[in-house]
């Protein structure tokens, strides 16, 4: 078949060497697998009610390359670190991400950077990049605090059964809409928040569809009001700061979109603004609200590491709010969120690619237009990586932690598609985690079972979390 793919994109300086020493199967055998019927779509089927446990329950079986076939397509499920790897990484070039899938992502996202491809991908990456470098990142850090401490005031002092999820949705939506806009969300945010849970779970739907009815079906009404009041918003915002003449424009993402716009018109239309606002408004706070729903269940049912984390806030912040100068010394702190994220990856399966030539992945010689899929959270919990993986256990990602296999913890993806906004989702959260704690105790309500994870796009509780939350100063030192 052929050989790895070359590239210039410096991602590929530390990418896994070829594997030209593995004993190759001949071209036209695939993986192991399960049966696939007639058409296989049962297989689908399967995975639209329980794909995490599905796919757990193939790779126990099958391995860590597993072979899928539905009519029409092939696809190929890898588990391995070092295969993810040159995956993502080697064969990137030769790569392309899952075509219904962008057109649904599209609907709502229309051509912005998480779904452009190509050329498209590359420009737009490659002029955003600046905005969400750690520098730019630090210069947001007053307006995160800031924000974070005008929402923790509202919060109560004493409540058995706080709705946490939706308070850290709505704050995570502020900060987001403060750094992209200058503006809050106010009175629309119960009407954003369910806007987004409905998408989301319809895009959901329809990957396990071949196709798609059309959206004016009487029974899309919801998808359809919900896309409305997500483009409403954002539109709202758009045409108010046109109003503002440039001189008097805050220092914004939304500014600098318009900038692009008013120095290259055919380049950024105001379609490509308003595309780029409404990826930054939903992976800025959607990812981020899920992590740290899923960071305050962890700390909530274990109380230990919980005091650890907050005897580091107090000793390093002193009472005061984080800084770019304190907020690199919140080490433990930071342990909690990688941890909550290695247990709990909002994405939890990376989005599919398509080849678009043969390549050879370990063993196997795969033809042009197979599919891969490369489900984060079963790398999180193997045992050969994290032992006691159900466990929660910060320490894993101490300085003194054996070194994790590379690949084996992505929560942000691999290879040059990585998250844009992984620095800026990082301080935030940490931000958020260190004043809360510097406020609150969160513990579990009693009676309350463990959240069960669910797959809605991202990985989500399958209900809405309640904690309890009582004020930290009574909390013993």
């Amino acid at each position: 078949m052929n050989s790895p793919t070359s590239s210039g994109c410096p991602f590929h300086q530390d990418a896994p060497s070829p594997t030209a020493a593995i004993p190759l199967n001949p071209p036209g055998v695939w993986p192991p697998g399960p049966p696939t019927g007639l058409t296989g779509w049962s297989l689908l089927n399967k995975m639209s009610r329980d794909l995490l446990g599905t796919l757990t329950a193939w790779q126990r079986e099958f391995g860590d390359v597993v072979h899928l076939r539905f009519w029409p397509e092939h696809e190929i499920v890898v588990t391995d670190p070092q295969l993810a790897r040159e995956l993502l990484l080697t064969h990137h070039d030769a790569l392309i991400r899952w075509e219904r899938g962008i057109r649904i992502f599209s609907q709502l996202h229309g051509h912005s950077v998480l779904t452009a491809e190509g050329d498209a991908w590359r420009n737009k990456r490659h002029t955003l990049q600046s905005s969400f470098s750690p520098k730019a990142v630090q210069a947001f850090l007053p307006t995160m605090a800031a924000t974070t401490q005008q929402a923790l005031a509202q919060w109560p002092t004493d409540d058995p059964h706080w709705p946490i999820e939706s308070a850290l949705t709505s704050l995570t939506m502020e900060v987001i809409l403060q750094m992209t806009f200058s503006g809050g969300i106010g009175a629309d945010a119960r009407i954003a928040e369910n806007a987004v849970r409905v998408v989301s779970a319809a895009a959901n739907a329809e990957f396990y569809w071949p196709a798609s009815l059309p959206d004016w079906v009487p029974w899309k009404r919801a998808k359809r009001q919900a896309l409305a009041d997500l483009k409403g918003l954002i539109e709202r915002y758009l045409q108010t700061r046109l109003k503002v003449p440039r001189h008097a424009r805050p220092d914004d993402l939304l500014t600098r979109l318009l900038a692009l716009h008013e120095s290259d018109a055919s380049a950024w239309p105001l379609q490509a603004v308003r595309d780029e606002c409404m990826t930054a408004f939903l992976a800025g706070h959607e990812t981020t609200a899920a992590t740290l729903v899923w960071w305050a269940w962890c700390m909530a049912s274990n109380p230990e590491a919980q005091a650890v984390a907050r005897a580091e806030v107090a000793q390093i912040l002193q009472g005061q709010v984080p800084t770019p100068d304190t907020l690199p010394s919140l080490n433990y702190l930071t342990q909690t969120i990688k941890e909550t994220q290695r247990l709990y990856p909002t994405a939890a399966v990376l989005f599919s690619r398509r080849s678009t030539k043969p390549i050879t992945l370990g063993a196997w010689q795969l033809p042009a237009r197979t599919m891969f899929l490369v489900p984060v959270q079963l790398m999180h919990h193997d045992p050969r990586w994290f032992p006691e993986p159900s466990a929660f256990r910060p320490d894993r990602f101490g300085p003194e932690a054996p070194e994790i296999p590379r690949g084996a913890y992505s929560p942000f993806g691999i290879g040059p598609r990585v998250c844009l906004g992984q620095h800026l989702a990082m301080t935030e959260m940490t931000v958020i985690a260190a004043m809360v704690l510097q406020r609150f105790n969160l513990s579990v309500p009693e009676g309350m079972t463990a959240p069960r994870p669910v797959m809605n796009v991202m990985l989500r509780p399958d209900q809405p979390v309640h904690l309890t939350v009582t004020s930290a100063a009574s909390v013993p030192a």
